[in-house]
């Protein structure tokens, strides 16, 4: 007889397992997060990854309202010599610096996101491409020369952009992280700390998290790589003794608070890091459920490093 697979999606919270709820990873009472209401306008963990967008356009847009009566507003133009296409506002509270390199704003003569930037922040040398959704940088931040971002995209307070960050859009940054890498459709918590050549996609990663130079998320199956999008099957995660159908065949990792990757390790698809998980250099982490608490580490010598099997081409 098959074994049944619970779909996540509509299952109310109580039914949620807690290896899939958000309080499992994130103490939003001892490291408050403005996005906060992300995770809590669903029942997972997973809910909120996949719920990025949709909040990063709503949070923008009445930000961007509430910020337009104090700040200078420019129209399809930007300081300094910076390249434009399209249509677009900028907005510059006081004491802000913002001269880009190329804005690419919308081809559509009836829609125009803006780029706010807040008291403070710096922005000189970077690259935005709002033509599908707005930027909001928060106050004091500086966003280095060569970096790329698309909107939507919310960065926090005294966070560092760093040269060669390649922000893909929805994503939420909070106060005080370092970035540099490839993020697409994540949210990063405070004092997140990614700050060297990496890519992570469709993940959650809590307060004070942590990638190592090189570390990665893989977001979809090797195998899924081989299917059309439309055919490709939804990720499963199994815990309790039961299988859940996440309703997506994408999803990265989910870091609880503390948790850090280190250099050269690399994340299966629908991986979880329960808070202070600690993956050593080296480490391929196979998807499921981990710590809190807990060390992995990579054993070449004992285990070996490379199995090999043969592999079938389909019909």
């Amino acid at each position: 007889m098959a074994e049944q697979v619970i779909k996540l999606k509509g299952l109310a919270k109580e039914d949620v397992p807690a290896d899939l709820r958000a309080e499992t990873y994130f103490d939003f009472t001892a490291h408050p997060f403005e996005h906060q209401a992300l995770f809590d306008q669903t029942t997972s963990v997973y809910g909120a990854i996949m719920g990025i967008g949709e909040y990063s356009v709503k949070w923008l847009e009445k930000t961007i309202a509430q910020k337009r009566s104090g700040a200078r507003s420019l129209k399809n133009t930007a300081p300094g010599s910076a390249h434009v296409v399209g249509q677009f506002e900028v907005l510059l509270e006081e004491g802000a610096v913002f001269e880009p390199s190329l804005v690419i704003g919308s081809q559509k003569k009836d829609v125009c996101y803006a780029i706010c930037v807040a008291k403070g922040a710096r922005v000189i040398g970077a690259v935005f491409d709002v033509e599908k959704g707005g930027v909001f940088i928060g106050e004091g931040t500086v966003v280095e020369a060569g970096a790329g971002i698309k909107g939507p995209t919310i960065i926090g307070k005294n966070t560092e952009v760093r040269q060669g960050a390649y922000l893909r859009g929805d994503v939420i940054i909070g106060n005080n992280a370092t970035i540099r890498g490839e993020i697409k459709n994540c949210v990063l918590l405070d004092k997140a700390n990614f700050p060297h050549p990496s890519y992570l996609g469709d993940s959650a990663c809590g307060y004070m998290t942590h990638f190592g130079n090189q570390a990665t998320t893989a977001n979809l199956g090797i195998f899924a790589g081989l299917v059309d999008t439309d055919k490709r099957k939804p990720l499963r995660a199994r815990c309790g003794g039961k299988t859940y159908d996440l309703g997506k065949p994408k999803m990265g990792v989910c870091m609880g608070d503390f948790s850090q990757v280190g250099c050269n390790s690399v994340t299966d698809p629908a991986t979880f890091l329960k808070p202070y998980t600690i993956a050593y250099t080296l480490c391929r982490i196979s998807k499921g459920f981990y710590g809190p608490h807990e060390i992995l580490k990579n054993k070449p010598i004992e285990h070996g490093v490379i199995e090999r099997a043969r592999y079938s081409v389909p019909e």
